[in-house]
């Protein structure tokens, strides 16, 4: 729990449960315990940080990404943070997959920095915004785009082939 606060900074209580799935209830104890023994903080804003200081460090689209991770946390073998463009980089099912935010007016950016050549890249779940940022996207190995509701739903997308005359 302590590692999923750290890796992740500014998490809900829902997400850190969400990480070991059958077993909320004691998920939500150990937090509790841990939050009062003071090794892990919450904000006003309830979410939970490993110390203060890093609640400097929290972001919106990494948040976004760990919902959608939880989306099939039951099938992840392993996770981590991963290196800009991507946020999470897991092993689910045998495959490697990159788990990369975009926002909004950075499209052209992102798009750019994925096309240069990387050794050992995965399946790409990109998570966009709004489902029109779909149709600006070239990116390779992409397995699906999808967009995360404020409360956590995950609404999966696939970008239709252009057909050919």
């Amino acid at each position: 729990m302590l590692h999923n606060i750290s890796l992740y900074p500014g998490l809900t209580e829902e997400q850190l449960c969400r990480f070991f799935p059958e077993k909320e209830a004691t998920a939500k104890t150990l937090l509790a315990h841990m939050l009062k023994e003071g090794r892990v903080y919450r904000a006003e804003n309830c979410r939970y940080y490993a110390n203060q200081e890093a609640r400097n460090n929290a972001d919106k689209d990494l948040s976004r990404c760990v919902w959608v991770l939880l989306d099939f946390i039951d099938q992840v073998e392993y996770h981590t943070v991963a290196e800009f463009p991507a946020a999470i980089l897991c092993f689910a099912n045998g495959e490697l997959y990159e788990i990369v935010p975009i926002p909004q007016g950075k499209e052209t950016m992102i798009c750019q920095l994925l096309h240069k050549p990387q050794k050992d890249a995965g399946k790409r779940i990109v998570v966009v915004e709004d489902t029109s940022q779909i149709e600006l996207l070239d990116i390779p190995q992409v397995a699906g785009f999808c967009t995360v509701a404020e409360d956590g739903t995950v609404s999966y997308y696939k970008k239709e082939a252009a057909l050919e005359s």
